[in-house]
């Protein structure tokens, strides 16, 4: 078992209406496109699959998948989408759990890799990856920049979201390297809100690449989002694709 927190069924049974909005076709497009291309007639398996999110559509448009999914209450509400013959899921956490056979794609999306909250854990989710993948194969991670340039000296908290329903902003703790989300979401049902927080690991890019090279795998490519705009120093979060090398040893530093 590793660090991360886990997800209650109560947050699972509402995570697709609350996260509604990534489910739209605008963010889901791009998304989808982007792992097709990548995952060619090869399988892909997903890191934190979640409700199904990312994984069910890419299985409805041809992709062979797997999951693997600390909740077994996640995993449950996929279950009602697809069958297990269609999307297996194996019950575990993503530095340590194996899934058999290998895959043309491993990906983790919307910030998961934080949730495993030390960077030991971190590059052990980077090997497994390589585990998994046949050679020539890439492993995908779509992750917010740390938005430490919005936190002046004497400041705690950087907002994300401030709407009629939500009210979202995160706590640092720079020495750790552990932030904070602080949630407040208005129920439709009596207009009460809810409180909820949750702890991540953020990560910098050079820091996930030095990773990758521990797990023998080479950075490939990175960008600002899944339509391909270029990164910059300016971007608020990036996907990055790491590659495991066909023939020979990767670059780097050794296993």
């Amino acid at each position: 078992m590793t660090s991360s927190e886990l997800w209650t069924r109560a947050t699972a049974e509402r995570y697709d209406a609350e996260e509604a909005e990534m489910s739209s076709a605008a963010v889901l497009g791009p998304t989808l496109a982007f792992l097709t291309e990548l995952a060619g007639d090869g399988r892909a398996l997903e890191f934190a699959i979640g409700t199904g999110r990312v994984g069910v559509p890419l299985r409805e448009r041809g992709v062979p998948v797997a999951g693997i999914e600390l909740s077994e209450h996640m995993a449950a509400v996929l279950r009602r989408k697809i069958g297990e013959e269609e999307l297996p899921v194996v019950i575990g956490d993503m530095a340590t759990t194996v899934v058999p056979g290998e895959f043309a794609l491993v990906y983790l999306v919307y910030n998961t890799i934080t949730n495993l909250l030390t960077q030991e854990e971190q590059v052990e989710c980077f090997r497994n990856a390589a585990r998994h993948l046949r050679p020539g194969g890439r492993f995908v991670i779509e992750l917010g920049v740390p938005p430490l340039r919005f936190l002046p000296p004497g400041q705690v908290a950087v907002p994300f979201d401030v709407s009629e329903r939500h009210l979202g902003f995160d706590t640092f703790d720079l020495v750790e390297q552990v932030l904070v989300s602080h949630h407040f979401t208005r129920d439709d049902g009596d207009g009460r809100y809810r409180r909820g927080t949750s702890r991540h690991r953020y990560a910098w890019p050079a820091e996930l690449d030095l990773m990758a090279r521990i797990a023998g795998l080479e950075l490939e490519r990175r960008v600002a989002d899944w339509d391909g705009a270029p990164f910059t120093q300016d971007s608020t979060k990036h996907i990055s694709v790491w590659r495991k090398p066909i023939r020979g040893r990767a670059t780097g530093l050794s296993t």
